[in-house]
């Protein structure tokens, strides 16, 4: 890859910046900013009511757990998504590249797309909580969930979501490259997404 000296320490500084706001529970091992998460810290929780760690599908606890917070609703890309998604942009506008907390409502996924580039380039994905799917075109389709980490080459045709019943968010990551662009293609079918295990 040809980037500048500049390009690549600012990359490493954001991603560095990323990982040290992250940290486990250590009671639950839930994703957290802090020693221990908020579910395991409220002394009124009854030891009986799972952790999100547990069971992300309700709404309360998942955005306890969502550590980098939900965002607002991602009305700028809301064409390109089936059902309700929200963006919480984790660096400045303006930075040479993009990393944004991606929410995704239960069954919602993005459109089939691409990220081109000449050079460089593509996305990573960093799963922060919940649910969902990662699918590449001709390829099996890949859970995710806390921890999973995905790198998406450029030039590749695929989409993610969350899964039928589990709210979902990633850390997506632009990777900084030559001639960079994303190509929206077609929406995935209600047809293909119920055969999802």
């Amino acid at each position: 890859l040809k980037f500048s000296d500049e390009q690549v320490e600012g990359f490493s500084e954001s991603l560095k910046n990323v990982k040290t706001k992250i940290k486990k529970c250590e009671i639950c091992n839930n994703l957290t900013e802090n020693d221990k998460c908020d579910i395991c810290l409220d002394q009124s929780r009854s030891s009986d009511v799972l952790c999100v760690v547990e069971n992300t599908k309700n709404l309360i606890l998942f955005e306890k757990a969502n550590v980098f917070g939900k965002g607002n609703p991602n009305t700028a890309y809301a064409q390109y998504f089936k059902g309700n998604s929200f963006l919480n942009l984790l660096l400045k506008p303006g930075e040479p590249f993009v990393v944004a907390n991606v929410t995704f409502e239960p069954s919602c996924r993005n459109n089939w797309h691409v990220h081109h580039a000449t050079n460089g380039g593509g996305q990573i994905l960093i799963c922060t909580c919940g649910e969902g799917w990662y699918v590449e075109e001709g390829k099996e389709p890949v859970s995710l969930r806390e921890g999973s980490v995905i790198f998406i080459k450029p030039e590749v045709k695929h989409w993610h979501g969350a899964k039928k019943d589990s709210y979902f968010s990633h850390v997506a990551v632009e990777v900084p490259g030559e001639n960079t662009s994303n190509e929206w293609l077609e929406a995935v079918s209600d047809d293909d997404y119920a055969k999802l295990p």
